[in-house]
């Protein structure tokens, strides 16, 4: 059980590392994002993708040492919580509060990624619609009035006014 308790111990601090990594690349995504640097957002994104991945493989990891401190303790993995762990520590107090201090960090990364995330959806949104009232504005450039161009019978002819000067010169 000792042996396992490390084990996690360890794991949940190489989980930490990596979400740290992780709220670095947010935060220099922020001005890549801010600045349309298209090449260098794809590089950090890249990059984090890589992050990702390897967080996936911790806590598989992480997912498996409590499920096996849950058939040792005879508990369902579901129930067993950081928290509850550390309860169950009360007996060997620098784990405990080694686990508990593990617990917190993880817990004010996490909700630190999930802020800088948040931002840099809403920068991204925003490139988005300037894309996209850009892509406008330029669509609507190239279209022309239509002017009152008229035939005999009165009905307008439906002409475009494309910026060259069109006048009748017959008199």
């Amino acid at each position: 059980m000792a042996s396992l308790m490390q084990e996690l111990i360890s794991t949940l601090k190489t989980e930490l590392a990596e979400y740290e990594k992780l709220l670095q690349l947010s935060q220099k995504k922020t001005p890549i994002l801010v600045e349309g640097k298209i090449d260098e957002l794809q590089k950090v994104t890249n990059e984090e993708q890589d992050l990702v991945d390897n967080i996936n493989n911790i806590d598989k990891k992480r997912a498996q040492l409590v499920n096996d401190i849950g058939n040792v303790l005879n508990k369902k993995p579901k129930e067993l919580t950081l928290k509850k762990l550390a309860e169950i520590l009360s007996n060997q107090p620098e784990e405990q509060k080694e686990l508990i201090a593990l617990q917190d960090k993880l817990k004010r990364t996490l909700q630190n990624v999930e802020t800088v995330n948040q931002q840099n959806q809403a920068l991204v949104q925003q490139l988005l619609e300037m894309v996209a009232f850009d892509m406008t504005l330029v669509k609507s450039m190239k279209q022309a009035p239509e002017t009152a161009n008229y035939d005999k019978t009165a009905a307008n002819t439906g002409e475009l006014f494309i910026g060259a000067a069109h006048f009748d010169a017959k008199q």
